[in-house]
């Protein structure tokens, strides 16, 4: 979707906040903004870190943003008080962002700010309290707002219908982009296998026993599997998107490299189709849309490393279908798909601030 920019789009760029200010994710929305042109982070909420400039812990941004720094999250009634209009986008860990965001929409409403939420944690994407609970195994922190929220990857959803958006994990973004369209256009039976390897900044910035760079290089482990977090919300979004509940066995692995997530689908055709068949649907169900590329050879991850660009590629042998998915887990699958939402939301282009290619090696 795209369109020309509204009458507020081509106006001073509008204040933008985040939550979770010091993690990959924010990280990586201040380096799509410091491009972008249509909106200003106007405070950068980490409360580890209030004070410090931002390039003390993205120094790959001390020259784009030289004059930033972290603040406590008082610093976001000032700004509602000061602003007509604002965003919001939190990157806050699941749990802790809905308290967040709630807070911030109240602040923002006593000030008579206008304040349009992305959130990129996990905390709005069931419409359900008793759905989020049964995953994350206690109490939504604030159920009241979900109602509020249209929740999806923005391909599958039409023109933004309100302020307030919640976009799909890294996972559930590879693993819905091919699955949609195949449930919506009838093209598989609904029983799905997948299995999808991530790179380690998909466990934040924080290292564990798992996730550090010695106990992860040079190997490939599965954890969670049949039994991870994602899978219920993959199974959710893809219900809401088509009307069908598949029956999905996922299985997650951590990968020796930093960014960009590899999923592989299986599935049983409908009825048998050639791959060629089957990728011409799947590319005529994206035509619209900019980032995403369907083929019948399998992509590569970097080839789609640090972009906003998500390529599938379909195999198929009788019933037998495969579609591999590969994307960046923190541009398509978290940031870049947040900045998608916004573009959306104020009419710039849906390629704003997105469509640089990316390096072609890390």
């Amino acid at each position: 979707m795209t369109g020309a920019p509204s009458a507020g789009a081509a106006a001073a760029p509008i204040p933008t906040a985040l939550l979770g200010g010091s993690g990959y994710v924010a990280g990586e929305l201040l380096r799509l903004l410091a491009g972008h042109g249509g909106f200003a982070p106007a405070a950068v909420v980490s409360e580890s870190r209030a004070g410090e400039p931002v390039g003390a812990a993205f120094p790959h941004l001390a020259q784009a943003w030289s004059e930033l720094s972290f603040t406590a999250a008082g610093a976001l009634d000032a700004l509602f008080a000061s602003s007509r209009r604002a965003v919001l986008v939190s990157a806050a860990p699941h749990g802790a962002s809905a308290p967040a965001v709630a807070a911030a929409l109240g602040l923002a409403a006593r000030r008579g700010c206008a304040l349009v939420v992305v959130d990129l944690s996990a905390d709005f994407r069931f419409a359900e309290a008793a759905a989020w609970s049964a995953v994350y195994g206690h109490p939504h922190p604030a159920p009241e707002l979900l109602a509020s929220f249209e929740r999806g990857v923005p391909e599958h959803l039409g023109a933004p219908g309100g302020d307030r958006f919640a976009h799909p994990g890294c996972f559930s973004t590879a693993v819905l982009l091919p699955l949609v369209p195949l449930l919506s256009l009838g093209l598989i039976r609904p029983e799905v296998a997948v299995t999808a390897i991530t790179g380690s900044t998909g466990s934040g910035r924080a290292p564990s026993a798992t996730t550090h760079h010695p106990e992860r290089r040079s190997t490939v482990v599965a954890y969670a599997p049949l039994a991870h977090r994602h899978e219920p919300e993959i199974v959710e979004l893809a219900r809401r998107a088509t009307g069908v509940t598949a029956e999905l066995s996922f299985v997650p692995q951590s990968g020796p490299h930093a960014r960009g997530i590899y999923a592989t689908l299986h599935a049983r055709l409908a009825r048998p189709a050639r791959a060629d068949e089957v990728a011409a649907a799947l590319a005529e169900f994206y035509d619209a849309s900019p980032f995403v590329t369907v083929a019948t050879a399998p992509p590569r991850l970097i080839d789609v490393a640090a972009s906003n660009r998500a390529v599938l590629g379909v195999a198929a042998r009788g019933d037998q279908l495969v579609v591999t998915s590969a994307l960046d887990n923190l541009m398509k699958g978290a940031a870049g798909g947040g900045l998608q939402w916004l573009n959306r939301r104020f009419g710039f282009p849906e390629t704003q601030g997105l469509a640089a290619p990316g390096p072609g090696w890390l």
